[in-house]
């Protein structure tokens, strides 16, 4: 993954409906989205010059506004189209795709009824989210205090810029010990996901994830569903308990960035790369990958 800052880049960025150069694509400081949080997002991936799940991506980031009382002035045909011409337009064929909508800097305070929704959509080359040889083995995950919040506390089913802090304070302090990730539980203590990915168990065969009633449900997340039914295996939502999830034979966490990603430690409990998981990290990379096979048999 390059380190060049993500604001220094050759490139085009699509801004309120037109490409301006990456590094003229600003807002002000005085913004309530910077000060107050009020933005949205989406992280999308392309495999081999296809976006994966476009539509279900756009239609969350519409979701999601709305949650804040947010309203998009395009529509979703037309950030569907930006995301696809911002990859040709920086001729990027395996990548992420970052939308965003904010509040702007119309007016300053808490109230907003004046900002108008601002809407940016980037894309940059994305390897893999873990290096080859740390997912093989499965990545490690430290228990954090941080929780997530109660439904009626936080807009906990939108993909909102302010519910993320508590996530990177927490994956910032797992990383200063050696940790590649976090294990975060809900207000009530049970399991819950980990700093942006959802969380699934393996027991006896069947595959357990926790009910998504405080987090957000993950479009990776609706896809493992998806390729369990297709396989025939068992797969049941339940509140998971944190000793029940160390009792577990198999863990993997799912996302957009992570994909499918196996747990080979979370504390100092061991578990292996089991079959389970790694039928579900084939399907996925077959999902993502299918219109390849397509095109050679076109």
């Amino acid at each position: 993954m390059s380190l060049l800052p993500y604001d220094d880049r050759d490139g085009l960025i699509w801004f309120d409906g037109a490409f301006v150069p990456w590094r003229d694509a600003k807002v002000h400081t005085i913004c309530h989205g910077l000060h107050y949080g009020s933005a949205v997002f989406e992280g999308v991936r392309m495999y081999k010059g296809k976006i994966f799940k476009l539509e279900e991506h756009t239609e969350r980031l519409f979701k999601s506004a709305e949650y804040l009382g947010m309203k998009i002035l395009f529509t979703a045909d037309e950030i569907n189209q930006a995301c696809i011409d911002a990859c040709a337009k920086n001729e990027v064929v395996d990548g992420y795709i970052r939308p965003i909508a904010w509040r702007g800097s119309e007016e300053m305070g808490i109230s907003a009824q004046r900002t108008q929704t601002h809407v940016a959509i980037a894309t940059w080359d994305w390897p893999s989210y873990f290096p080859k040889e740390i997912k093989e083995k499965g990545i490690a995950l430290k228990t954090t205090h941080w929780k997530k919040p109660a439904p009626d506390t936080a807009p906990c089913f939108s993909k909102a810029s302010g519910l993320y802090m508590i996530n990177t304070l927490a994956k910032h302090e797992a990383e200063a010990e050696g940790y590649q990730d976090v294990l975060m539980h809900d207000y009530r203590g049970y399991v819950a996901e980990s700093s942006g990915a959802n969380i699934f168990m393996v027991k006896g065969g069947v595959i357990y994830t926790p009910i998504a009633d405080c987090f957000l449900n993950g479009i990776t997340r609706a896809t493992v569903f998806e390729m369990a039914e297709a396989a025939g295996l068992t797969l049941k939502e339940v509140r998971i308990m944190p000793d029940e999830l160390l009792e577990a034979d198999e863990i993997f966490i799912t996302g957009t960035a992570v994909e499918v990603t196996p747990i080979g430690r979370i504390d100092k409990t061991l578990f292996n790369v089991g079959p389970i998981t790694q039928q579900m990290m084939a399907a996925y990379t077959e999902r993502t990958h299918a219109h390849e096979k397509e095109a050679a048999y076109a």
